[in-house]
Formats: C-alpha cells, structure tokens, sequence
C-alpha cells in the first residue's frame, strides 16, 4: 500500500493521519498524529471463528510505553511489566467505544492494540487512540458498522473546553469527560466531575458529540480512499422454525424462574425445563440437543424485554422507576479505621477505610505527569459473589475499571491533604452481585468515610439506568439488576451528591443512544441517587464523625521556613531521627515546608510539634537563652540553646573576671543561662555568660 497522509485540524489542533507507513500485515493500520501525541493503532482478525463460542472474543490493548514521556520504567528489570491502572482505563474506554458496533454474530477473535509512541500532556491518548482505532477498524476488512470518534471535555470557571491539557484538567477543570459517538448516536461516556449539575453535564455531553461529526466526517473519506472490501459474516440464522418452537413451548416456564429467589433453585429447575423440552422436540427435530442449551438465554432475554416494554413490568414485580429494598450500617468492624455495609436487594457491598500518614501514598510509574496518590480506591469481585466456586485471581480489568469509578465519584468531596493531612485507601468487598455494585461502592464508601470521621465536603451516592429498545421506541429503567444488565441495552451508572454529577460511566449493546435518551437517563438517575441519599446514607449517619478512631493513627502538621528545613532534619538526618525516637511518632516533611508528625498519642504529636517548633525558632541578638553545655575546650566552652543548635561562649565572656580554666566555671552537662551577642553571616552564634 502506498504511503497516505491525510490533515486535519479538531478546534485548531493538528490531527494527521499516515496509512501505507508502518504494520502493514495487519488487517488496518494507521499513525495518528495529535499534535506531540503519536499513537500506532492496529487491528486483526482470526480466519476463522471460535467454535463453540457464545461471545464475541475482542481483545483491545493501549501499550503504555514510557519512552513516549522520556522515562525509564522503575522496576528492577527497566522494562514495561504489566499494564499499569491509566493503561487499562485506556483500554477500556477503547473496547467500549468500538464494540457495540460489531456484527452480533460475530465470532472471530479481534484484536485491537494502540501503542502510545510519544505522548504530549497537552494532546489526549485516549482520543487518539480511539480515532486510531476507529480509522484502523474502518479501513481494514473486518466487519464493523462505524466510524466513531471521541472527544475530551473540560470545564473551567463554568467555559467548556474541547480537549483540554492534562494541566487544566488536574488543576483547573471542575470536569473530565469523554464522549465516543458515531455519526448520530453517543456510543460511550466517561465522566469525573465536580458536582456539575445534570443539564450543564448534558450540554458538555452534546457539545462533545458536534466535534465526534467533525471528526467522523474527516475519517469517511479516509475510509473512501484507502477502505478495504469487508469480509462478509454468515448472517442467515438457520433452524429459525426450531428456535421459535422452543420460545413457544419454554416462554411461560422461564418466566417462572424469574421469581425463584435462590439462584440454585433457579438453575435447577431451568434444567428440567431443558429437559422436557429434549423430550418434547427430540422425535421431530433430531439435532434440538445441540441448540436447547443455546437457545434458553435467548428465551430469557425475550422475556425480560417483553414484560419491561410491553407490561411495564420487571421480572422482580417492581415498576420501572422503583428502586429494590435499602438498608445500610456502619462500624462493623471494631479494629478498623471506618467501615460500612450496604445492600440494594441482593446486590451488598461492604468496604473499609484505611487512614495512614502521607508518606504512604501510591507512587504512579506511567505516561502521565501524577506522580502520587493520597487517595486510592480498590475493588474486590470474589466468585462467592455470584454463587461460584473457583479460585481467586489478580484483579481483572473489570476490578481496576469499577475501583477507578468509585475513586472518580467520591474524588470531588475528599479534602485537601492540607485541611485532613492523611492518606486514604479504600477497599469494596463485593459480598453479593446483582446488578450495580460499582454504584453500591459509591453509597458503602461514602458511609465508610463517614465513620472513619474523614470530613468529606458532601455524601455521595450512585444508581444505574436500563434501556430495552424496540426498533424506533425505547423504554428506561432505574436500579438494574443482573439479568436485566446481561439482557438489556445499556447500563447508564452516575453518581452524584445533592447537588450535581460526580461520575458518570456508560456501557451500550446497541448501537448507541439518541440525545433525548441521555437526558431521560439523567432525570431518572438523578431522582434515584437523591432517595438513595435522604432516605439510607444520611438516615444511616448523617455525617461525618467528629474524630477519627481510636485505632487510627492520630496526625498533625506545621509549617517551617523552607531554608529551615535543613535544620529539623539536621546532619545525617540527626534531629529529625531523635524526634522519632524520643517522641515515639513518625515526621514526613514535603519540600514546601510542610511538616506532618504522626502517633497513635495524640499527646507525642503535639509535643514533637512543639520541639520542631523550637528547632526552627528564630534567635536575635540580644535574646537570652539556656543552654546545656555539650563541649569544653581551653578557649570556651559549647552549648546547645536550641533543638540542634550549637552556640560558643567564650573563655573571656564566662564570667566579669580574668579565669585561668573553663573548668573553674561550666563542665560538660551543665546547664547555664546566655545571652546572644553576635550572629554572623554562616550563622554562627557568639553567647555571654548571663548573670
């Protein structure tokens, strides 16, 4: 293929596209060029398709490399390990933009991988490499309904920003959002916000969308030169008759299932239903042991879907905008730092707060400029969950991507390391899956907090918003729960305090969602995160406790002059070490003064803060001193008047008379009292003996 180049501009930002360049083996390749931001996005695809496979086996990769920020990686071996947590956000926010679009039966193994070569702070991956993604899959001859394109919005004194630095939107930005949409429908929506209100988030959503046109109708007539043919997929479904025949015949018998509450019970008799129905079909259709087990997931989305849009009725007997049962405690356990519970019907998660001192933050190795974090929160997913036996694993991609969205939403109401000077983890224990429990770790973390007296700014709760559509019509939903994600259309998750948007993370199975959609999603989302918030979080503890636990490590923090800071540290780490020691707490001192003592004492705190304080305390001449004498010579003698701090007195200022030794006067350990008479230019003191 012969080298192309193709330009274009988003909102004044250069955007290149080279095809016919590099991996040229691949199915699609290309080299997005955003400004400094370089991505090299391919795409291939299996000859053939998986047997036996009942989901579409797409693997989508962003290779995080450093060398694209001018970094050696800090792991003993100086090379790349396993993808780091931005990475994998990345990924994610790649797969959930491309896979809706697929063919519904495809089977064929996908791969998609994006490698990050030079990355800019002031130019997105991830937009990049969602359009390289989108222009690799569009040009190749995989099947595959696009184009798409994403967009990153901020918001900056109430202004939208179009894809914003990294800069403005760790520091400035009160908004971190990113739309993928086609041509006319939002296909993927990723949103960290601080408290913005749910019309104010809907137009960033829309504005996203008028720039993703833009962009879209740049990649089709890349897609009209360089496009290849598509390979055709076998879309005719065969044993149509036999299918239908065991909707007929199971319909009402699965529906039955759906109100046994124990899942055992439920697969059990979901067996005999198989059952009956080989017995029933076997004499007429002798190939309907192959296709039974196949068919019963179809004949329970069936179900769900016509009692949802026909019957306004769920499977659970609740109404469409009804919320299942809530309940919530907190301080379950006596040795923690904060805990709490909460259940939504059957889905409950508990998680714990750990509060330490600063110098325990998580160090970021990766292509952005963070480089600690204060505040972490991970996610647990045993397989007891869901009722299944195997053994526990790593976190997969789906802990990392739920822990990061609980972080996201609770982010905006955690203080400042200044006004609470910890650092904070959290862990969601998944006790119990049935639908949303990255939203039920929004509403137990918010409680958790609470109880460890970590003063967030407001409580912060989280529910999800179903869809089931019928060719043009459409129907939402509040509070879904597992069969209802697994069978519907979307899964809509936002989380929020009173008064605006904290997060936003949306997943679609269609082929994406009309603006007027979204808007109803917000309204729904927005009424059920607030009765979520009155009448369970704030009844259960309505707010935060006034100190922290008694296990917790007690903390508090002062300021020093940066050119002192060398003295409370002291030569060798001398003073800073006797502290510890003689105080039994812990010093973390940063590099803009600011000194943080902790103890499990409240007391030793406050104490080695005062003897900082005295370390760094200013002397003038003139001012009168004690000093305990730590060295005798033949011209003087030396003493320490403060924490660290030597000054000399000498031979002829120890008394009013001529003396022959020092001796007669002061001897080591003794304690006398001064007056300063000179400070010189290195800082070095001259005493007189005070009277």
């Amino acid at each position: 293929m012969a080298l192309n180049i193709f330009k274009t501009e988003i909102l004044g930002e250069p955007l290149e596209v080279e095809i016919g360049k590099m991996a040229l083996l691949a199915n699609g390749s290309c080299l997005v060029r955003f400004g400094e931001t370089v991505i090299l996005t391919t795409v291939t695809m299996s000859d053939k398709p998986k047997e036996g496979m009942d989901f579409f086996p797409l693997v989508v990769d962003f290779e995080e490399k450093l060398y694209s920020v001018g970094k050696i990686p800090g792991s003993f071996s100086k090379r790349e390990g396993k993808p780091s947590e931005k990475a994998i956000l990345i990924s994610r926010l790649i797969d959930r933009s491309i896979r809706p679009l697929f063919p519904k039966n495809m089977k064929n193994d996908v791969a998609v991988v994006c490698t990050a070569l030079s990355v800019s702070e002031n130019h997105s991956p991830e937009v990049a490499s969602i359009i390289g993604a989108s222009i690799a899959l569009a040009i190749s001859d995989i099947p595959w309904n696009g184009p798409v394109a994403s967009t990153v919005i901020g918001l900056v004194k109430n202004k939208i920003i179009v894809n914003p630095s990294e800069i403005q939107i760790n520091d400035e930005s009160d908004l971190n959002l990113t739309v993928s949409s086609t041509i006319e429908k939002i296909l993927m929506i990723e949103a960290g916000a601080n408290q913005v209100n749910d019309d104010l988030m809907f137009d960033c959503i829309m504005n996203a969308h008028e720039v993703n046109k833009k962009i879209i109708g740049f990649i089709s007539q890349i897609v009209c030169k360089v496009g290849k043919i598509k390979i055709r997929i076998n879309e005719n479904d065969e044993n149509v008759e036999l299918k239908d025949k065991i909707f007929e015949l199971s319909k009402e018998k699965i529906a039955d299932t759906f109100s046994i509450t124990e899942k055992f019970d439920r697969e059990l008799q979901i067996s005999k239903i198989k059952e009956e129905l080989l017995n029933k079909l076997l004499p007429d259709y002798p190939d309907a042991g192959n296709f039974i087990g196949a068919c019963i997931p179809e004949v329970q989305k069936k179900v769900v879907r016509e009692w949802i849009f026909k019957l306004n009725k769920r499977v659970d007997g609740r109404k469409l905008d009804e919320i299942r049962p809530l309940s919530a405690e907190v301080a379950l356990l006596p040795k923690v730092h904060g805990s709490a519970l909460f259940t939504r019907g059957k889905t409950q998660v508990l998680t714990v707060v750990t509060l330490a001192p600063l110098n325990e933050y998580q160090m970021i190795d990766g292509i952005s400029n963070l480089e600690k974090k204060y505040y972490i929160h991970h996610y647990n997913f045993p397989a007891y969950s869901v009722g299944e036996a195997r053994p526990a694993r790593a976190p997969g991609r789906r802990e990392v991507g739920h822990g990061a969205l609980a972080e996201r939403a609770l982010k905006p109401v955690i203080p400042k390391t200044s006004e609470f000077p910890y650092t904070i983890r959290l862990v969601s224990e998944v006790l119990s899956s049935n639908g949303s429990t990255s939203q039920a770790s929004v509403c137990a973390s918010t409680l958790a907090l609470m109880d460890a007296g970590v003063p967030i700014k407001e409580p912060v709760a989280g529910i999800s918003c179903g869809l089931v559509t019928s060719g043009e019509d459409w129907k939402t939903f509040v509070d879904i729960q597992g069969i209802e994600d697994f069978y519907g259309d979307m899964d809509f998750k936002v989380a929020g305090t009173k008064n605006g948007i904290t997060a936003i993370q949306v997943d679609v199975k269609i082929d994406g969602l009309l603006p007027e959609i979204v808007k109803e999603a917000f309204e729904v989302t927005k009424k059920a995160r607030l009765k979520i918030l009155n009448e369970c979080i704030l009844n259960t503890l309505s707010k935060p406790r006034e100190n922290v636990a008694d296990v917790a490590p007690k903390i508090l923090s002062t300021e020093v002059p940066i050119g002192k800071i060398r003295d409370v540290i002291g030569t060798g780490g001398k003073i800073v070490q006797k502290i510890c020691s003689d105080f039994d707490v812990d010093v973390d001192i940063e590099d803009d003064g600011r000194v943080f003592v902790s103890s499990k004492n409240i007391k030793n705190c406050q104490l080695a803060i005062d003897y900082i304080k005295s370390v760094v305390k200013d002397i003038e001449v003139g001012d009168i001193v004690i000093g305990k004498i730590t060295r005798v010579t033949s011209f003087g003698v030396f003493a320490e008047i403060a924490p660290g701090r030597e000054a000399m007195c000498h031979i002829s200022k120890l008394a009013d008379r001529r003396i022959e030794r020092v001796t007669d006067i002061l001897n080591v350990g003794d304690i006398a009292t001064f007056q300063v008479t000179n400070i010189d230019d290195r800082g070095r003191i001259d005493l007189r003996k005070f009277r």
